[in-house]
């Protein structure tokens, strides 16, 4: 299989050691600890092939994260061949090789919707989104980083939090003000210790919510981050299936109609977080 065959190799060439085996049909990589990594091919022909490998794939995880401990990364054909740089750069940090600075050594600003698209088109999965408030982490100074290699400038840009408009709706006498958190990135390979909260603690102050929204795309994370920043878990958002081009670009089935070619991928879903900052029903 070449995707896993090229997740090895760059393994091999970043010094470590790692060792494949089969899970059903699906080739699991192991590194050390151990961490599992799925190489996941993307083949189906049609829709009904698409959901029966997305089944066979969410079956796959459940087992290596009962193996391992911890949820294996998953990384997809199309991303690998799209975006090689971030998902490589996500592997060595799903195996704890990262680059690591701190939140009280950076500021939040406000940026402009140039900066914030350009950010995330760099180093967001799925880009840039419709958003009304977008954030910037700046680093401001240099104290007890561990940077793998080189430095970071002070005033260098190393993550992006966009926030969507007021939602509104009533609830008894109160009018409650929701937003989404749409997006959130960082440098690749760089782990900002505090950074979300940071960002998330500069938007509550700067603009007052009642409430604050979230998805996380269980293709990444189950969400553990934004536990740990207060918010609860409330439902799931239903997978999305994709149409998959020669170009390697998602395209959501119901914006367009099959083609001739394409493949199809369907994505696990998404779990979907709120924080509440005013008490309603």
């Amino acid at each position: 299989m070449q995707l896993c065959d090229d997740i090895c190799r760059f393994l091999t060439a970043n010094g470590l050691e790692c060792t494949t085996e089969k899970a059903g049909d699906t080739e699991v990589i192991l590194t050390k600890g151990p961490t599992a990594v799925i190489p996941l091919r993307i083949w189906a022909s049609d829709t009904d092939e698409a959901e029966n490998a997305a089944e066979q794939t969410g079956e796959v995880i459940r087992r290596m994260t009962e193996k391992t401990g911890t949820p294996p990364l998953v990384i997809t054909e199309d991303r690998w061949a799209l975006q090689q740089e971030m998902m490589q750069a996500r592997l060595l940090a799903h195996i704890r090789i990262f680059s690591q600075i701190y939140a009280r050594n950076c500021e939040v600003r406000k940026i402009d919707k140039q900066t914030a698209a350009e950010f995330l088109a760099a180093n967001h999965s799925y880009g840039d989104a419709a958003c009304r408030y977008r954030y910037g982490l700046f680093l401001k100074r240099h104290t007890g980083h561990n940077l793998r290699s080189g430095t970071l400038a002070p005033g260098t840009l190393v993550a992006v939090a966009t926030f969507s408009n007021a939602r509104k709706w009533v609830k008894g006498d109160k009018e409650i003000r929701s937003y989404e958190w749409t997006r959130f990135a960082s440098l690749p390979g760089l782990r900002i210790s505090g950074g979300m909260g940071k960002m998330l603690k500069h938007f509550i102050e700067d603009i007052h919510p009642d409430d604050i929204m979230t998805y996380a795309d269980l293709e990444w994370s189950e969400g553990s981050v934004y536990e740990q920043l207060g918010f609860t878990l409330e439902g799931k958002k239903d997978p999305v299936m994709f149409h998959i081009g020669a170009d390697w670009k998602r395209i959501p089935v119901k914006q367009g109609s099959p083609k001739e070619g394409h493949l199809y991928f369907r994505n696990f879903g998404s779990n979907k977080y709120r924080l509440k900052l005013t008490e309603y029903e």
